[in-house]
């Protein structure tokens, strides 16, 4: 029986290892196994950050990756927290009785679906402003580039 609470909290906790899909889907789902790699991918590009500075412009493309993961998966944290329970059941407890307990919604669940909104829209406002930021900064460098006489 899978539990909708504990979806969402793996989801929201877990998600960028893919933590929630290895729960519902098993090990052999290729999605669960390909979600840590923007994750690794926004980690590295915050170690470049670290090590050569906010002017690398392969970290603009990297550390965004990793906001949208985590932002993604607490948006499926809430998706699956707001799940009528007789979807659920009937999508992931098939033998189940579509008003199984498993899928019904409980204070635990609010508060994972709480906590990934509030979360994940911080990162994803954050991923968002930070890939703004260094564009434009780089567009007004490259223009006062051009701009200087040679």
């Amino acid at each position: 029986m899978k539990n909708k609470t504990l979806a969402a909290w793996l989801a929201f906790l877990g998600g960028p290892l893919g933590l929630h899909r290895f729960y519902l889907y098993g090990l052999s789902d290729i999605f669960g196994w390909l979600l840590p790699i923007p994750t690794a991918l926004g980690l590295y590009g915050i170690e470049r950050v670290q090590q050569l500075g906010q002017d690398d412009q392969l970290s603009w493309v990297l550390i965004p990756l990793l906001g949208f993961t985590i932002a993604g998966c607490a948006l499926r944290a809430i998706v699956y927290g707001l799940m009528a329970p007789e979807k659920w059941n009937g999508r992931f407890n098939p033998p189940a009785a579509l008003d199984a307990a498993p899928g019904r919604t409980g204070w635990f669940t609010v508060a994972a679906m709480a906590l990934s909104l509030l979360v994940g829209t911080a990162v994803l406002m954050a991923s968002l402003a930070f890939s703004f930021q260094r564009y434009f900064e780089y567009q007004i460098e490259e223009a006062r580039k051009i701009s200087q006489p040679a």
